[in-house]
């Protein structure tokens, strides 16, 4: 545990005492522990303010009402909401804590930033059709990321569409989500082969049986931009931040008989330790809730509050089944690609690109099989996996791209969830203030908006009411009730 620094009244003779004045090579040089010693001495005179031995400026504080682990779109979002619904401004304190805020291995800042509607069940059409209008509107007064006196955010949209392509076993499944789709207010449309090479030359039909095609509100943009715009306003609106990592919850448990005279163990987290990075020491600080909002480590996230450490086949036992699943993403030029009009496009066999800015570059790349998944513990990136997995489809998919020369490439997680690759949101039925948004299989980015106010209302109103996210609660993996979305790209 931190200890706060002692601030010393009894003059410079303790002080001394105090900080030692052993010459020593292996610390500060001599003139440096002078001028180090002197700005104390001025510190404690008659008339200075007196300052403390350490600074303290970098710890959380002792006491948060919402406590997110995890700094990522989905955490922000989460804290964003949390501000932006409280009934009194200032009522709630919010502290965000994530292992690394240059986001280098965060699954925001390295997605290709998609956004679609083309999924298969009515709920993440909803979250997308929530987000865009998020994102469409977010520099609009303060209503959502406008902050006073900043500059506008540039999310770099361009409004391409999503193109998905399907072979002949796959082509009434994909008219069976687009009605789907389009109930729910998405505009999509079907395109046969003929239509598909009128509106698109560059293409090669083999194989195509049918295609669907966004022709509103898909696109993609710069998740960089949504990642920095979120975190601006949440700081504007109060939300702390501290980098750190949570190495331990302190829980209080109660039990509880159920309606068939089952007893069981409720948790309640009211204490999360906080390891500041580069020491071994951690702070404590006293929640009221909890967010997991942590990501591909999620799910060790839950085990540190004891989520899944019971008998098997019991809702003690039951895991968060997320972990990280890592995913390459390749960048390569063709002169004679596709142009402006290109949307993103997944083949037949899960394989994908779209533009990469004006200069003819292009990004893309495939989900692994089972058999195929990489290792995780590193984000290297296997080439000869672009070369006989993803450049043969290209070529054959689109021919101007037998000629395209791969300039660069680096790999990203995706917070897969092994049991159906759709989200996890709401509380944990048995540590009931531990709240999950997570879990999403590579499109939590463009879902984070509506996401984060799902989370929100949930924990001040105790219910959903956007949009009903009950399908996504924990409980499904102790009932073995699948909620599967199949359109993974």
């Amino acid at each position: 545990m931190f200890r706060r620094a002692l601030q010393f009244s009894s003059g410079p003779g303790l002080l001394f005492q105090r900080l030692g004045t052993r010459r020593s090579s292996s610390i500060l040089g001599w003139d440096g522990k002078v001028s180090k010693i002197k700005k104390t001495i001025q510190s404690i005179l008659p008339g200075k303010t007196r300052d403390s031995l350490y600074n303290t400026s970098h710890l959380p504080p002792e006491h948060s009402d919402v406590v997110i682990v995890g700094g990522g779109v989905l955490g922000l979002s989460v804290a964003f909401w949390l501000k932006k619904l409280e009934k009194k401004q200032g009522a709630i304190r919010v502290l965000v804590v994530d292992r690394d805020y240059t986001y280098s291995k965060a699954s925001t800042g390295l997605s290709v930033g998609g956004i679609r509607q083309q999924f298969s069940l009515p709920e993440n059409v909803q979250l997308s059709l929530f987000s865009i209008n998020f994102l469409r509107n977010i520099n609009v007064h303060a209503e959502y990321l406008a902050v006073v006196d900043a500059p506008p955010l540039d999310l770099q949209f361009s409004p391409s569409g999503y193109l998905l392509l399907a072979s002949e076993k796959d082509a009434a499944t994909l008219e069976k989500n687009v009605r789907m789709q389009r109930q729910e207010g998405a505009k999509v449309c079907l395109m046969s082969p003929e239509q598909l090479r009128n509106k698109f030359p560059w293409i090669n039909t083999e194989g195509v049986a049918l295609a669907s095609y966004g022709m509103e509100d898909e696109g993609w943009f710069d998740p960089w931009s949504l990642l920095q715009g979120l975190r601006r306003k949440a700081q504007s609106m109060g939300v702390l931040f501290c980098q750190g990592e949570v190495t331990r919850f302190v829980t209080s448990s109660s039990r509880m008989e159920t309606s068939s005279g089952e007893q069981m163990i409720l948790k309640r987290i009211c204490e999360v330790h906080v390891k500041m990075n580069h020491s071994l020491e951690y702070q404590p600080v006293e929640c009221a809730i909890v967010i997991n909002a942590g990501g591909a480590w999620s799910g060790q996230i839950a085990e540190l509050a004891g989520i899944g450490k019971g008998p098997p086949g019991t809702l003690e036992g039951t895991k968060l089944p997320v972990e990280p699943r890592k995913r390459y993403v390749y960048l390569w030029h063709c002169p004679q690609g596709p142009g402006l009009e290109a949307p993103l496009v997944t083949n037949t066999n899960g394989v994908y690109f779209r533009r990469e800015g004006l200069g003819n570059n292009y990004l893309g790349g495939r989900n692994p099989t089972e058999e195929e998944e990489p290792d995780p513990t590193n984000l290297e990136v296997d080439y000869d996996f672009f070369q006989y997995k993803v450049w043969p489809h290209l070529a054959k998919r689109v021919p101007a791209f037998k000629t395209l020369k791969v300039r660069s490439a680096w790999a990203g997680y995706y917070d897969y969830n092994t049991f159906d690759q759709n989200g996890v949101v709401g509380p944990h039925p048995l540590v009931v203030n531990m709240y999950f948004a997570t879990g999403f299989s590579g499109h939590g980015l463009q879902h984070a908006p509506a996401v984060g106010r799902a989370v929100a209302e949930m924990v001040l109103e105790g219910h959903f009411q956007t949009i009903n996210m009950s399908p996504f609660l924990f409980s499904r993996f102790y009932l073995g009730e699948k909620f599967q979305e199949c359109n993974i790209i």
